[in-house]
């Protein structure tokens, strides 16, 4: 870590009317710690009754900060995320640094909440009765650019008073849905504006400068022709190869094939200077009627684009933007021109009952729900060439919680699952027996799953469950039955000394399922890891995938997403600007264009022939860290 300290924030509960306390960030990490007095000497040392903390902020960035709390139970914090240039009333549920994650049934579900005016990531901090404070705690980690937070009014309350935006903040989405609070260069003003610029994107669609390869998007014909995708090991390194037998490395982007984003409007109308309306695809003299929520401002720009008839155009311009770009698999679905794709598959891990993920394994309704859900969703794709395998789950949130998940299920309603935990521990209950069980459990619904793919597809390889963060080596030595090892990796570059690890004990090729980097700007949040700027961003793209794939066990890595998340938040609030493309339907150029070199070359590094970029992003004006950890991302990734 470099200096440790560089920065003024001050933050103080003062009365209605009081003019503000200004402060200015800068620095590398940033912290400062208050008494209650300092604070408010109104505000009582004794909040085992409140439930709901409340403060008023307007911060000129919407990159995160951590809120501590420093009580005689110990300091605690949660991460906030802010809308930029605009005062704020948020009402924080005192239970997010009181209490465990919960039991959703995936990482993000169980770490993100959201909120009527910021939204908070409650995984890292720990957590505390937080019954008699101290003190009150604040943090930024390397902000982007120097910055303002002025902080107003902090009281208490036992009901929730309301998240707002206020003073005149309202609307914070334009009529595209772009933040209203802040400028950026290639800000849409106009419709006609919007459509000189789409079409100028078509006019330049060409695959210039990257080698032109096989059919399927791979490179040099090296191995047999099967039909299907497989994986093989070539001169000690691994390799997807084509169903023409092309050595394929797999740089891919989620989201392509899904609904675009959406953002809830009920309940938080005043947000928005327009709704977008059903008018476009109604028949003239029909009165509109509002989107459905939650609604998308992307497919109401691809409605202004492309009129009711949206999808196909958009699908073929989204195979045309990926060849073009180099980018050779999309997620859930291979679009209108042929793209090769992974096809993500779990929809039993949402049933009723199940709980952070893990099903009733043992009942014989999971066995025929699997069944079922396989089927129907593998039965249309098992002959289809393009599709390179399936992944059977996502980030389950329970690896190193296994006490938490015997405890949630031994609570719970009577099930088969339930039965075969109290049965195990009648002989004693202790942690070593509840990770037995949770294991032998997990077990189970590996060999039930990975059963099912097979006997309903047996042409497709299985790239496993796509786990989030680090699992014990325990937890990776049991995933078993798959072609590839798939995980999600956040960091500068996928950390090689785990990588190792999980190779040495599957001995199978790994997948990243999902890495990205983002800026806090246009009124979003920069994602799991920050870079300083859009120029930065296309750095971090190319630092990532070029090392990844120097690694002899690496077949590639899929970006996370396809299209920026909403101003407002998705369904658990992230924002992020984490997009190829914006919400006006256009590409961030300068990541494409660090795309586009790094892809030309992807081949010959991983056939061991070119070395790899050394260009780091830049995380802040202020320097970066050596590990994105720093940056705020969670414990967990």
């Amino acid at each position: 870590m470099r200096n440790a300290v560089s920065f003024l924030w001050i933050l103080v509960a003062t009365g209605a009317g009081a003019a503000p306390q200004k402060a200015v960030l800068s620095g590398e990490i940033a912290t400062r710690q208050w008494t209650l007095a300092e604070i408010d000497p109104a505000l009582p040392a004794d909040w085992s009754h409140a439930k709901f903390l409340v403060v008023e902020w307007r911060s000129s960035t919407s990159q995160r900060f951590e809120l501590g709390l420093v009580s005689d139970e110990g300091h605690v914090s949660k991460r906030i995320h802010p809308f930029a240039n605009v005062w704020t009333r948020a009402s924080i549920p005192l239970r997010f640094f009181r209490q465990g994650l919960g039991d959703a049934g995936e990482l993000s579900a169980t770490v993100n909440q959201p909120r009527g005016s910021y939204w908070i990531n409650i995984e890292a901090g720990g957590h505390a009765p937080v019954k008699t404070v101290r003190a009150i705690s604040v943090t930024m980690r390397y902000p982007a650019h120097a910055a303002t937070v002025e902080i107003r009014r902090v009281s208490l309350s036992e009901t929730d008073p309301g998240d707002a935006i206020l003073d005149g903040g309202n609307p914070l989405v334009d009529d595209f849905g772009q933040y209203i609070h802040g400028g950026w260069p290639d800000k849409v003003k106009s419709l006609p504006e919007l459509e000189r610029a789409w079409r100028a994107e078509e006019r330049m669609l060409v695959p210039k400068g990257l080698p032109q390869g096989c059919r399927y998007g791979g490179q040099t014909p090296k191995a047999r022709a099967t039909g299907f995708f497989r994986v093989e090991k070539i001169a000690e390194r691994w390799w997807f190869v084509d169903p023409d037998g092309c050595r394929f490395w797999s740089a891919g982007v989620n989201g392509t094939g899904e609904e675009p984003p959406r953002t809830q409007i009920v309940g938080r109308d005043k947000l928005f200077a327009s709704i977008p309306t059903a008018a476009q695809i109604q028949l003239p003299g029909v009165e509109p009627e509002p989107l459905r929520d939650p609604v998308s401002f992307y497919v109401a720009n691809q409605l202004k684009r492309f009129g009711s008839g949206w999808r196909g155009p958009n699908s073929a311009l989204t195979s045309r933007r990926m060849r073009a770009w180099g980018l050779n698999t999309a997620y859930g679905t291979s679009l209108e021109r042929r793209v090769a794709y992974v096809y993500p598959l779990a929809g039993w891990q949402r049933i009723e009952g199940a709980i952070m993920g893990m099903p009733d394994v043992y009942s014989e309704a999971f066995a025929r729900r699997v069944d079922t859900d396989v089927a129907r969703e593998l039965g249309p794709r098992r002959d289809d060439p393009w599709m390179i395998g399936y992944f059977i789950g996502n980030e389950p949130p329970w690896p190193a919680r296994e006490g938490e998940l015997v405890d949630l299920v031994l609570n719970g309603p009577a099930t088969e699952l339930q039965r075969r935990f109290k049965a195990g521990l009648a002989a004693g209950d202790s942690p070593a027996a509840r990770k037995a069980l949770v294991h032998a459990a997990f077990t189970q619904y590996l060999q039930v799953v990975n059963a099912a793919v097979k006997r309903h597809d047996p042409h497709h390889l299985n790239l496993g469950i796509r786990f989030g963060g680090t699992p014990p080596d325990d937890v990776i030595a049991l995933a078993r039955g798959f072609d590839v090892y798939s995980m999600n990796k956040y960091r500068w570059t996928p950390p090689k000394e785990f990588i190792d690890r999980v190779y040495a004990i599957q001995k199978l090729p790994i997948l990243i399922g999902e890495f990205h980097a983002g800026v806090p700007e246009r009124g979003m949040a920069p994602g799991l890891v920050q870079v300083l700027n859009q120029q930065e961003r296309g750095v971090a793209y190319s630092y990532y995938v070029e090392n990844a794939a120097a690694h002899p066990a690496i077949v590639g890595t899929h970006w996370y997403q396809w299209i920026d998340q909403p101003v407002t938040g998705r369904r658990d609030g992230e924002n992020y600007n984490i997009g190829w493309i914006d919400v006006t339907d256009r590409p961030y150029p300068e990541l494409v264009a660090a795309a586009k070199a790094s892809h030309a070359k992807l081949d010959a590094i991983h056939a061991g022939r070119l070395a790899p970029t050394t260009r780091r992003p830049r995380a802040s004006e202020f320097g970066t860290p050596e590990n994105s950890i720093y940056l705020g991302i969670p414990a967990i990734q």
